[in-house]
């Protein structure tokens, strides 16, 4: 445990932890999702006919890193942000952070129209890695579909149990009892290896609600991977969420009802 106390974690470019992700679009229009993408000029096409890179330039030039206040962009070698590709009828984004995922999300929610491309779920690790850990090759390695299906059913059905038996509760109190009980449970539990979150894009009118459910919910994840690399091992994912509502909604100038 010491060693890895000593040793830092791996970080990209823009300085927030490596932890790869996986967005996933239904894809309802390819022919117009790729003459959507050919306007943008932070997207550039590889010699791959379904595959493109994602820069940090011109139409997302204004997005922030808090980790690089100070960080000097250099126009003539622009920070690739990640990589697109349309396979098998959908539309994937492959990002190595969870930062780039929560920046990606409204960025393309906004350029490319929901009528061609609708995000579905994106699929994540739960870990950072050390400097000189072997690294999986490419997301297919790092995803087994089977795996992230039962994860989620696993986590659907336990809601909806819960969900019964608030609503079958004899008072408002024992409802809060039940709920409490199963928040304090979950956070408690050890997050998988790999994991998937399903957007719900349909039942939201306003997507920037989406969006902040999206980021409070990673966030809390790379605060748990990170506090327990470098040794608290009794940070939960409920005291990641805490910290995480009270930055946001603190910094707002929100009250938080408790």
């Amino acid at each position: 445990m010491f060693d890895r106390l000593q040793k830092p974690f791996l970080t990209v470019e823009t300085g927030e932890a490596y932890q790869p992700i996986r967005l996933t679009y239904d894809l309802t229009e390819s022919n117009e999702l790729m003459t959507a993408l050919e306007k943008l000029q932070c997207v550039e096409k590889n010699p791959n006919a379904n595959s493109w890179n994602w820069y940090w330039k011109d139409e997302c030039d204004g997005l922030h890193f808090e980790s690089l206040d100070s960080f000097r962009k250099n126009p003539d070698h622009p920070i690739r942000l990640g990589t697109l590709t349309v396979r098998d009828g959908k539309f994937f984004l492959n990002l190595p952070s969870f930062k780039r995922a929560c920046m990606a999300v409204p960025f393309f929610h906004k350029m490319v129209s929901k009528q061609i491309a609708n995000i579905h779920h994106a699929d994540f690790l739960n870990k950072v890695f050390a400097t000189d850990e072997r690294l999986p090759h490419g997301f297919s390695e790092l995803f087994k579909e089977e795996e992230l299906d039962r994860i989620l059913h696993e986590r659907v059905e336990g809601y909806q149990k819960v969900k019964e038996q608030c609503e079958q509760a004899a008072t408002a109190e024992e409802a809060l009892n039940v709920l409490s009980d199963y928040t304090h449970s979950e956070a408690g539990k050890k997050l998988p290896y790999a994991e998937r979150y399903v957007f719900e894009m349909q039942d939201q009118e306003d997507p920037d609600v989406i969006f902040l459910g999206f980021y409070i919910y990673l966030r809390g994840r790379e605060l748990v991977a990170i506090k327990r690399w470098f040794g608290e091992t009794g940070y939960s994912l409920s005291d990641a969420v805490d910290e995480t509502v009270e930055a946001v909604f603190g910094g707002l100038g929100v009250d938080i009802i408790e």
